[in-house]
């Protein structure tokens, strides 16, 4: 089942809708990274992407690692 997150921006209000189950995980982490009942400019908008592909980053090179400790046994 689909549910909307919504996130304002710039005073506009955007509504996106997702699977239920995503919705409450992409609920949780907006939180850390917007005020999600409040504005929000696209500075904020801007740091949170970057914070999560630094994450996204951080967590590839792990799996690389993982996979090459893997093919080395």
């Amino acid at each position: 089942m689909k549910t909307k997150v919504s996130l304002i921006l710039n005073a506009k209000n955007y509504d996106i809708d997702v699977e239920e189950d995503f919705a409450h995980f992409l609920t949780a982490h907006m939180k850390s990274d917007f005020a999600f009942e409040g504005n929000n400019d696209h500075k904020q908008l801007l740091y949170a992407y970057v914070r999560k592909t630094s994450l996204l980053y951080e967590q590839e090179k792990q799996i690389n690692t993982l996979i090459e400790k893997l093919q080395q046994l």
